[in-house]
């Protein structure tokens, strides 16, 4: 074929399809079954990256106890002056989480000021800030990805502890005095490294080892080691925690076990704690010669009475076998190895009729089987908080 031809039939080819084309579009739209075609969604914006984010609160209280030396309320840590107003806590908290969904590195530090922080102040006054305040945590989370977008986190620094339902910060508690389970069988804080991770939605893993409890240094080398498994449901959740290892400045080993179980039905919650803990014999207990061990039970139940009011009940028991975690302390003589047997019941009103207010009027009841109380085995408190969140 010559060359003009060709060229010919293909501009025929091009010129028809020229006309067609259009043609056919429009008879497309016009055809009175067919609709046009969907226009392709947006891509979605990508997620912001987290930034830092700045909260807190302040809480002010007045206590009352029927039982007292006249300043102070024997077995009491944050809740502990008689007849006075306090200020209990200044709280700022720092935070830039981590993305689970890539390598990545997040920071938290929590600062605490006022009445409350020097009964949290670990040993040596590493991370004391003055007589008044403490750096309550202050740790950074490096984040590894993983197929089921969870990721594995590895926390360094100072860190709160994995036990018990109640925490230092009082306004996330139940009730507004923190109870004898917080008080006796628990840490406050740990200074270590810990591997967290969810093999699945409903299963989360802590693992820690770190310098004993509530110390920023260990003068042995001796480290210790805590634990814990949650198993989440719909309504129900389990936490399962134990520890071992050299918990303060002696040669023994300390060790125990802790289960938490909450339930959720309506608007009413109820979390039951159980605790078990030993310490080999050894030269700070009231009795050298013998292992010291303790127990303790306690049971909270929260339900809401209206949409900005609630209301918390506690009650717990602890028995001090051989009056090792109690003895000369928060109060309390110092014990040639007596066991003591403490419970409780709390009452708590957490009032929300104020934005970003909690007003908590509460009412408490201690008994020992031993005579502590100024000369008595009991004492009533009343007491009054008044806190601001931000």
């Amino acid at each position: 074929m010559s060359p003009l031809p060709r060229t010919l039939r293909l501009l025929s080819v091009a010129s028809l399809s020229a006309v067609v084309t259009p043609l056919a579009g429009e008879a497309v739209l016009a055809g009175p079954d067919s609709t046009p075609p969907a226009a392709a969604a947006p891509a979605p914006a990508p997620a912001p990256p987290p930034s830092f984010k700045l909260s807190g609160y302040a809480e002010a209280s007045y206590s009352y106890s029927t039982q007292n030396d006249g300043r102070v309320i024997v077995g009491r840590l944050f809740d502990r002056y008689h007849d006075s107003f306090v200020l209990n806590a200044f709280k700022l908290t720092a935070d830039r989480p981590f993305e689970a969904t890539k390598r990545s590195v997040g920071v938290h530090a929590d600062l605490l000021l006022g009445q409350n922080a020097p009964a949290i102040q670990s040993d040596l006054g590493a991370f004391n800030v003055g007589s008044g305040g403490d750096l309550e945590q202050a740790f950074v989370t490096l984040n590894f990805p993983t197929k089921n977008g969870n990721g594995v986190q590895l926390k360094v620094g100072k860190m709160v502890t994995l036990l018990g339902l109640e925490v230092i910060e009082a306004v996330a508690n139940p009730n507004w005095s923190v109870g004898n389970q917080f008080n006796f069988v628990e840490n406050l804080t740990s200074t270590g490294v810990e591997l967290d991770f969810k093999p699945s939605s409903s299963i989360d893993v802590e693992l820690r080892v770190d310098n004993g409890w509530d110390r920023t240094a260990i003068p042995n080398g001796y480290k210790s080691f805590m634990g814990r498994i949650g198993i989440a449901g719909k309504n129900m959740s389990i936490g399962l925690i134990g520890y071992a290892g050299n918990q303060e400045d002696t040669n023994a080993v300390r060790y125990g076990a802790q289960a938490l179980v909450n339930q959720k039905f309506g608007k009413a919650s109820l979390w039951v704690q159980g605790d078990y803990g030993k310490e080999k014999a050894n030269g700070v207990l009231p009795d050298p010669t013998q292992d010291a061990a303790w127990w303790a039970l306690g049971v909270w139940l929260a339900t809401d009475l209206s949409p900005n009011a609630g209301l918390a009940l506690r009650g717990d028991y602890l028995n001090d076998t051989n009056g090792f975690r109690t003895s000369n302390f928060l109060g309390f003589p110092a014990s040639a190895g007596e066991a003591q047997k403490l419970w409780s019941l709390t009452g708590t009103l957490n009032v929300k009729s104020w934005s970003s207010g909690l007003v908590r009027p509460e009412l408490r009841y201690d008994h020992s089987n031993l005579l502590v109380f100024d000369g008595k085995s009991n004492q009533f408190t009343v007491a009054l908080s008044v806190a601001y969140l931000f």
